[in-house]
């Protein structure tokens, strides 16, 4: 504002005692008059302003209202970790075919690809040997219980060919163990693996190309991830002095940049413990259904919280407050034409128009309805 904000002081001059001197190396001295009496005038309280009209200026009234705490942050769309799962091949080969890629929707037991794979090809050749000594003891034992029968074989001798096709079995069941966990098929006896899905959904993330060799499972990366996209998490960045407005539990109206007219609800499921150093922010998660899969993971989204018990909270008219030289100020009546500028601290903006007032009023205080206009008068007097 102009010079009617600024303090003004007017002070009486004050008449000091006279010191005459005279040349020659002499010097009289004149006794000073009676000094005159000092006046001081107080100055005028510079935020108290008079106006010819006040009742060109409408008051409001500060109301006591309950509020909810809101707060809105941007966000990110990230596929529920507990929904994801990194599909891997449990030998090395070379890769034949690739019958899925990155975004392809996939059912549980879709073949993904197919692997040359060296270990199987050892794997199906051990089975068949473990098959044909299985055959020999199995008739050596036949045999044996025949002479055994007749008297013409001691026990011992058949005891030992029992254990050997006993030993035979166990050797045939674990190749085809070893087989089955390589994903190989004991019909077609092929060195081809197919890796299947393991679960439906979408696949987020794929590290494998045509002819590529997958190493073994301890130095390499997964194949393929599928994400089950029909609950998904939006991760939120909230400042750490905005940390205290959100709580486990509250409710969240997402949108996102894609749909902009089609909020979502979503519920507060983790603040993580740990700031970001950088943006002094902490990782807030967002759980949303997503039936229709309109959320898909990378998608930008804000968040709006609001906390679940409201408070109560002093609140004017948005236009009863002026912003100036980075302060809040309202106008009260002070009697008369006057009207006196108070600082203020101004909280967040409701709906309808409201302001919460944090500091510098209280409930039923009155105020100027339209700073601005009052502002724009008094500068022009």
């Amino acid at each position: 504002m102009k010079s009617l904000w600024k303090p003004l002081a007017a002070m009486a001059v004050v008449a000091p005692s006279l010191v005459i001197w005279s040349g020659c190396g002499k010097s009289q001295t004149a006794d000073a008059a009676t000094s005159a009496p000092v006046t001081v005038e107080a100055a005028p309280d510079p935020n108290v302003a008079e106006v010819d009209h006040p009742e060109q200026f409408p008051l409001a009234a500060a109301e006591l209202c309950a509020a909810h705490d809101d707060l809105t942050v941007n966000g990110a769309v990230t596929p529920d970790v507990s929904r994801t799962v990194p599909v891997n091949a449990l030998s090395g080969g070379r890769v034949v075919e690739i019958a899925a890629r990155l975004g392809d929707d996939v059912q549980k037991g879709q073949v993904l690809l197919k692997i040359h794979s060296p270990e199987l090809a050892q794997a199906l050749s051990d089975y068949q040997k473990a098959l044909s000594d299985e055959m020999l003891s199995r008739r050596a034992l036949e045999r044996a219980l025949v002479l055994f029968e007749h008297g013409a074989l001691a026990e011992k001798e058949k005891e030992n060919a029992q254990a050997t096709e006993d030993k035979a079995k166990i050797d045939v069941a674990a190749v085809k163990e070893k087989i089955r966990l390589l994903n190989g098929s004991l019909d077609t006896l092929s060195p081809i693996i197919e890796v299947r899905a393991p679960i439906s959904g979408t696949i987020v993330a794929q590290n494998i190309t045509g002819g590529a060799g997958v190493k073994s499972l301890d130095n390499a990366p997964d194949l393929f991830t599928i994400a089950d996209l029909s609950e998904v998490w939006v991760m939120c960045d909230v400042y750490e002095n905005n940390l205290a407005r959100v709580h486990e539990g509250d409710f969240a109206e997402v949108r996102l940049a894609a749909y902009p007219d089609r909020p979502l609800r979503g519920r507060v499921a983790k603040i993580m413990s740990l700031l970001d150093p950088a943006t002094r922010t902490a990782k807030v998660r967002l759980e949303l259904p997503n039936p229709k899969g309109l959320l898909k993971p990378g998608m930008f989204a804000t968040a709006r919280f609001v906390s679940r018990e409201a408070t109560r909270r002093v609140f004017v008219p948005a236009s009863a407050i002026l912003r100036l030289h980075d302060k809040d100020w309202v106008f009260r009546p002070a009697g008369g034409k006057s009207f006196r500028r108070v600082e203020v601290t101004a909280g967040l903006a409701q709906g309808e128009g409201s302001q919460e007032i944090l500091s510098g009023l209280a409930a039923g205080d009155r105020v100027v309805s339209n700073a601005l206009q009052f502002s724009s008068t008094v500068e022009q007097k």
